[in-house]
């Protein structure tokens, strides 16, 4: 049987790892403990007991400064705050967060998980800005431009490279390790006060408000359900090795904002409220998953409309039987 550690345990991926691991998918790898490394265990026990179950323990620390690792035969290191608010208000410090956090892990890796199968979550904004001409974001691509991003994404992107190089340099001293770029997401756990414009649909959804679309240029994002997040996941740290393969981690069906939002507002019957689009300009944050669909046979399983649904079951009984499910079967 295997361990899994999960830095940044508490967090959107920590819980759908756990989820996943609760309902007995993470079984094709063998694993029978998890790890969650937490700044506050205490208060996500509490909060979230349905995570908790035989096999999943808590090392309580701050990745930027703890000095030592419990062993896991895999390690999923997704440990950086995704709240836009944080990068606002807190530009400098929570750049440094993710450098920190990273460079610290680095050098206990190298005395604690040198035979651990490494898996580190980047994301797709290292890419900088994607340009109107470029369908895909593609792994071999060069890095582009960062300053066109807004300021929340900005200070994100570059810590995520300084991060990724900091990652390379483990492989080259012989550790097995990967690199995921993660793109959009939707799922139970996904927080829905934050910047995500899905979960802020579904927020207002439940809550039976009018949907606002804040835009007024064509926006479009894909977003893949959070069971396929953790399978691939786990599947690109399976596949570590001191070359640190890259892949990014996503769906490559695009949406724009307001059909994603028409979307939404059927499911929970009610109206959008939205501008006309004045601008000509075009945001496009998709990429191209052809290299972990050839190297690894990995797919996305969940259609947008039946992630939705997945992501909301839970939280809204009445869905379990009334017609919305049959509406998208």
């Amino acid at each position: 049987m295997s361990s899994l550690m999960v830095i940044g345990g508490t967090g959107f991926f920590g819980k759908s790892i756990l989820d996943c691991y609760n309902r007995g998918l993470l079984s094709q790898w063998g694993i029978d403990r998890i790890i969650a490394v937490s700044r506050n265990p205490k208060e996500f026990v509490n909060n979230y007991p349905e995570l908790i179950s035989d096999g999943v323990e808590f090392y309580k620390g701050d990745v930027a400064a703890i000095k030592y690792l419990p062993y896991a035969d895999y390690v999923i290191h997704a440990a950086a705050s995704t709240d836009a608010s944080r990068y606002l208000s807190h530009n400098e410090e929570e750049k440094q967060n993710i450098i920190k956090g990273t460079l610290n892990y680095c050098k206990l890796a190298k005395q604690y998980h040198k035979k651990s199968k490494i898996v580190f979550c980047s994301s797709g904004a290292i890419y900088g800005y994607q340009p109107e001409h470029e369908k895909y974001l593609t792994e071999d691509m060069a890095f582009g431009d960062i300053e066109s991003l807004d300021e929340v994404k900005k200070s994100y992107a570059y810590a995520k490279r300084d991060a990724e190089f900091a990652i390379q340099k483990l492989g080259q001293a012989g550790l097995n390790v990967s690199i995921a770029r993660c793109f959009s997401f939707v799922g139970r756990y996904l927080p829905k006060d934050q910047h995500f414009a899905i979960g802020n649909f579904i927020a207002d959804g439940i809550a039976g408000r009018n949907i606002e679309v804040k835009t007024s240029k064509k926006v479009y994002r894909s977003y893949m359900y959070a069971d396929d997040l953790v399978l691939w996941l786990m599947t690109i740290a399976d596949n570590s090795n001191p070359q640190c393969p890259v892949y990014n981690v996503a769906s490559d069906k695009e949406v724009e904002i307001k059909e994603l939002a028409d979307i939404v507002a059927n499911i929970f019957n009610v109206r959008i409220k939205s501008s006309e689009n004045s601008s000509k300009h075009v945001d496009r944050y998709i990429p191209s998953v052809g290299k972990a669909n050839n190297e690894l046979g990995l797919r996305n399983s969940y259609k947008l409309k039946q992630s939705i649904l997945m992501s909301i079951k839970s939280e809204v009984k009445v869905f379990t039987t009334s017609k919305i499910w049959k509406k998208f079967d």
